[in-house]
């Protein structure tokens, strides 16, 4: 079953989803909270990424696995019950969304969302926003460990070498040519360049699923073959792990991704565009 949503079928079930709002910009906290206060869709709560679907930064990397407290809090403040049918977007690429829909169906939510084309798609077809902040809500979902699966450095390392580790950065930063946050350029060895830009159409929403599989089958991934997602934090490894989902493929996520591998010097790095 698909994870996406479209503005156009949004408009019609807007009272009966609960909406969460995960406006973010990389390394600008608090941006995303002033972006949700300027406009968001009616009735939406606002969760953080890097305080509510991240743990504190550190040697499992910059925005390492939440805690289910955490995330059931969280929820809770946005109303959500354990039936509860949840959509969540962000800006416009989806890649701060689709870590939250990885987060809360890691930890039990049953039914979430994201809205394909966020913030931006909703108001190009002509969706309502509002600032009207909503007061809290009372939810009582309660988060509950293992709804995904998950890599930590030994797995990739071992989907590396024995099938397809994705590399959800740009080429640039997966073949060690900058790195703009990271202490260390370079990749994992064995991993695949498959920038999460490539998964969406111009039109800023997922592409079709005929289009994501070609794009997947011309990366390697075939049925029988290891796959799994990183990128430098675990958000766009998420966003790597919704357009797999599209095609009928659960790729487990490494969370700590490259923040968290460069973090033991005994692991090996990778530079350069040849294997």
């Amino acid at each position: 079953m698909s994870a996406l949503i479209s503005p156009e079928d949004l408009r019609d079930r807007l009272d009966d989803v609960v909406l969460v709002d995960v406006q973010y910009h990389l390394g600008a906290i608090g941006r995303g909270r002033e972006d949700y206060e300027r406009a968001h869709l009616p009735g939406a709560h606002h969760v953080d990424l890097d305080a509510e679907l991240s743990g504190v930064p550190g040697p499992a990397g910059r925005h390492p696995m939440p805690t289910a407290h955490a995330v059931q809090e969280a929820l809770r403040r946005c109303g959500v019950d354990e039936d509860s049918a949840v959509v969540v977007y962000d800006q416009g690429a989806c890649t701060a969304a689709a870590r939250a829909w990885w987060v809360f169906s890691y930890f039990g939510l049953g039914y979430v969302r994201v809205l394909d084309g966020g913030l931006a798609g909703w108001t190009r077809v002509g969706g309502p926003v509002t600032t009207e902040v909503p007061p809290p809500g009372a939810g009582t979902f309660e988060a509950k460990a293992g709804g995904m699966p998950l890599l930590d450095a030994d797995g990739a390392a071992e989907v590396a070498r024995l099938g397809v580790l994705l590399d959800a950065r740009s080429l640039e930063r997966w073949a060690g040519e900058t790195e703009p946050i990271d202490r260390v350029a370079g990749h994992i060895p064995g991993a695949v360049s498959a920038p999460t830009i490539d998964n969406m159409g111009a039109d800023g929403r997922f592409l079709a699923h005929r289009e994501l599989r070609r794009r997947f089958t011309a990366l390697g991934v075939e049925p029988g073959v290891p796959v799994g997602t990183y990128c430098g934090s675990g958000v766009t490894a998420a966003h790597q792990a919704l357009a797999l989902h599209e095609i009928g493929i659960e790729a487990p996520v490494y969370v700590g991704s490259w923040s968290e591998w460069i973090t033991d010097p005994r692991r090996p790095v990778a530079t350069g565009r040849t294997p």
